[in-house]
């Protein structure tokens, strides 16, 4: 089991299906909400509370996850705070207004662009009609995903961006910022990014 701190707010649990047979559940475990799998999150965000300093009293919980062709499991755990859901909220919808024809995603690390890969893969969404060209650099020992004259009228278009937001933030002015990584970063992928992701790193 691997525990990943994404944000003050959310972290990410890898599972392999041995390590869930250990603990003597299973995939319908999950399904029916069985006691067995509530305990066994406990006991998860109890390490991550001592690892991380992960609180969750008093908090409310978003669980999603996905399984991958080869038997790891992934679970997204977010929490939220009753005073403080309605703003988070908020500013999500707020970012999803404000994107123009442009926008540049910062990964931390590339393992981070390689997991959004795979689950853009298990989500089976064409992303072929989103964007004309999807570019990944290499600047200042970060990771950018670079979308140049986006399709914003795509019916798949917040349902994709919300899958990247799990990996990645978004910058600011990316129409600026893309100006920059064009002139000083360095080209990882130049074309079709996301696709080539897909074929080679998953």
């Amino acid at each position: 089991m691997k525990i990943e701190k994404i944000t003050d707010n959310k972290i990410r649990i890898i599972l392999n299906l041995e390590e869930l047979s250990n603990n003597n559940i299973n995939i319908s475990d999950f399904i029916n909400n069985d006691p067995k799998t509530q305990k066994f999150f406990l006991d998860i965000l109890n390490k991550a509370e001592k690892d991380f300093g992960f609180y969750t009293k008093d908090c409310k919980l978003l669980i999603e996850a996905f399984s991958s062709l080869d038997e790891v499991y992934v679970f997204t755990i977010t929490k939220f705070s009753p005073k403080k859901k309605k703003t988070t909220l908020k500013l999500k919808r707020q970012k999803h207004k404000s994107f123009s024809s442009y926008a540049v995603y910062k990964f931390d690390s590339f393992d981070e662009f390689c997991n959004l890969c795979e689950l853009v893969d298990n989500s089976n969404l064409p992303i072929t009609n989103i964007c004309k060209k999807i570019s990944l650099y290499s600047y200042n020992n970060t990771y950018y995903l670079v979308f140049s004259k986006l399709n914003l009228s795509y019916r798949n278009f917040k349902k994709l961006f919300s899958i990247i937001s799990e990996f990645a933030t978004a910058v600011s002015k990316p129409s600026h910022f893309e100006a920059k990584i064009l002139e000083f970063g360095k080209p990882i992928i130049k074309q079709n990014a996301l696709k080539t992701g897909i074929k080679y790193f998953i």
